[in-house]
This record gives C-alpha cells, sequence and structure tokens, in this order.
C-alpha cells in the first residue's frame, strides 16, 4: 500500500530537520542526508501550494496580473 505525502506531514517533517540542522550536533553524513530530504520537501511543499494557488484562481475565476 502506497502512503501519499500530504502537505502538512511534509511540512512537519521540515520543520523538525531544521531544529536538527540548526541544533549542529548532527554528524556530517547525517546532516548531508538531512538537508537533501529537506531540500525536496520544500520543493514538493512549494508544488503543492502553487497547484493549490491555480485551482483557487480557477475556481474564482481570478488570475494575478504580474
Amino acid at each position: 500500500m502506497s502512503h501519499e505525502l500530504t502537505f502538512e506531514q511534509a511540512l512537519s517533517e521540515l520543520e523538525e530537520i531544521i531544529k536538527k540542522l540548526e541544533d549542529g550536533r548532527m554528524p556530517l553524513n547525517e546532516a548531508v542526508t538531512a538537508f537533501e530530504r529537506g531540500s525536496y520537501l520544500t520543493k514538493f511543499c512549494e508544488e503543492q501550494l502553487k497547484n493549490a494557488q491555480l485551482k483557487i484562481e480557477m475556481l474564482t475565476g481570478s488570475e494575478e496580473q504580474k
């Protein structure tokens, strides 16, 4: 059974990674792995927010002018 990551789960995991990295006590290899995961989670969250914004714009019939 595949478990799909939700925005809330990704954000929570990202917050935990940031706390651990800021602590500075993580071994280098572990820190690099955590940073890689954090980068993935950041992109995932950004994509989820972008998709939500597009859906809202479609539902309301409005588009932001840039």
